[in-house]
């Protein structure tokens, strides 16, 4: 086995542990969040107020929160995460709320999955500390974002 392949079976297998521990970061949306979704996921209103029919990548992101407050915002979400317990928080959210959100358990360093310009908007919460060269992960992002599209990585 390569040293990426067992970095992402080790992250897969640590991540799906703490999703079924419940620690703070694999908690969905609460209810309060989703009334006023943009209010909690873009507070500086850096996109523009309204994401209705934008075509949004939540990048390692799984876990019913991300996904979901964007998908409560009218955008249509893909969420992608290597961990399986954490996607599986995202189809029960979205079964819940009667969100649609389409899930994609890869790395987030390989897209393949995915087509080049597909997505308006990636939002990538700080994780390329998990993936042995984080430029491959930003190839990765530019090419599945639009030329004129946003990527966030707060």
């Amino acid at each position: 086995m390569h040293q990426a392949e067992a970095t992402v079976e080790h992250n897969a297998r640590a991540w799906d542990a703490l999703a079924r521990q419940r620690v703070g970061l694999t908690q969905p949306a609460r209810d309060e969040e989703l009334k006023n979704p943009l209010a909690v996921v873009d507070p500086l209103g850096w996109l523009g107020g309204d994401i209705a029919g934008q075509r949004v990548l939540c990048l390692a992101a799984g876990g019913g929160r991300h996904g979901a407050l964007y998908a409560a915002a009218g955008a249509v979400v893909t969420v992608v995460d290597i961990s399986g317990e954490m996607l599986a928080r995202d189809r029960a959210v979205a079964e819940e709320r009667n969100l649609a959100i389409r899930v994609l358990q890869t790395s987030m360093d390989d897209l393949a999955g995915l087509t080049d310009g597909e997505f308006d908007i990636v939002i990538h919460p700080v994780s390329t500390c998990y993936v042995p060269d984080a430029r491959s992960v930003l190839r990765e992002d530019a090419r599945v974002v639009r030329s004129v599209g946003i990527y966030i990585s707060p």
